[in-house]
């Protein structure tokens, strides 16, 4: 295993605490794992290690130093109040960090970027960059990267309440508004809470690899991998919930039922409303057409079926309702705008 890695997390006055909380702890609990004896791992940490495959100096105890050494800095090394109420003591100032020895990652976590504590940051994070491998936000954190000019040329992405704001503020910066995470080169940029843990263990795959990942997600009780190109919302939270109960339940319904008879007239008739009342109460109360609704599960289910199985393509329009895989090839460009062969190998589970 390579040397203790540095990570830095920048914090600031009106912070939101579960966006440090969550990737910190994701890296903090392979040093638990990695510092400790095997023969002194809880048996429920110890099989996890061994059946996750993880990193091979992990699971035969010879880790001799920490994977990740975590630090916290804020301007003046002040305590910082988060949004909350919380308070936070922090170990070391930016500037202190700047003029120190380089280090690994750089984590600047959001909050309240309008505010006067996100505003004493931006001056100081071109400084600290220069000191990091990598350089990673997350939720609003991106708009901090970006006013500080380091996502100038870069793909990113923030949380979907901010990305019209990115894109609008900042030009140079290409947004990709639909993504849980975004790397581009040295630049690993997140959404919102969950999605910062979702960018610690890609972070931890990019370090140990993937089963030492799956292992911490596991530990984690979340997604074992949830690739960055995946959606931020899905389709159902996309839509409005229907007021109508029957129209709510062919919502609901849907999802499970994708193979099945999904025209107008087999949904209508599952409300006990006339076609053309179906169809107008839909969009009226859903804010898209039924058929639209139907594209937007069938894409997801196949975007989902592309990332985790190796089903052929055509298997996949067959499972999800469309007779040819030609079908779901079409749709799937249009949506997406790539096919479902490129989708898969740079986002499926064997991708590297």
């Amino acid at each position: 295993m390579p040397a203790t890695r540095t990570i830095v997390f920048v914090v600031f006055q009106g912070m939101q605490i579960s966006e440090l909380a969550g990737p910190m702890d994701v890296f903090a609990l392979l040093n638990e794992v990695a510092e400790r004896p095997s023969s002194q791992l809880p048996p429920e940490l110890w099989w996890h290690v061994i059946t996750a495959g993880a990193d091979a100096a992990i699971a035969n105890g010879s880790v001799t130093t920490p994977p990740y050494r975590l630090l916290t800095a804020s301007p003046g090394g002040r305590s910082i109040r988060a949004d909350g109420g919380l308070t936070l003591s922090v170990e070391h100032s930016l500037t202190d960090i700047a003029a120190g020895e380089d280090f690994d990652t750089l984590v600047v976590v959001g909050g309240d970027v309008a505010g006067p504590g996100a505003a004493e940051v931006v001056p100081e994070l071109a400084d600290l960059a220069r000191k990091a491998r990598r350089v990673a936000s997350v939720c609003g954190g991106a708009l901090l990267l970006a006013a500080a000019g380091l996502l100038d040329g870069y793909r990113a992405t923030t949380h979907w309440t901010t990305t019209g704001i990115l894109a609008q503020r900042f030009p140079r910066v290409t947004v990709e508004p639909d993504r849980i995470y975004v790397r581009d080169r040295d630049r690993w940029t997140s959404a919102g809470m969950s999605a910062g843990v979702d960018l610690a263990l890609a972070l931890v795959e990019d370090d140990h690899g993937r089963e030492t990942a799956a292992m911490i997600a596991r530990l984690c009780v979340v997604f074992t991998r949830r690739p960055g190109g995946q959606a931020q919302f899905s389709a159902q939270l996309r839509a409005q919930p229907a007021r109508t109960p029957a129209i709510r339940a062919v919502q609901q319904w849907l999802p499970d039922h994708l193979g099945e008879d999904l025209t107008v007239a087999a949904l209508a008739r599952r409300t006990g409303m006339s076609e053309r009342s179906f169809a107008r109460a839909f969009r009226s109360e859903t804010g898209s057409t039924p058929a639209t609704f139907i594209e937007d599960l069938r894409i997801e289910a196949a975007r989902r079926l592309l990332e985790s199985t190796e089903l052929t393509v055509g298997a996949i329009a067959r499972q999800i309702g469309y007779r040819h895989g030609e079908t779901l090839h079409r749709v799937f460009a249009r949506r997406v705008g790539t096919t479902p062969e490129r989708y898969r190998q740079h986002f499926g589970s064997s991708a590297a």
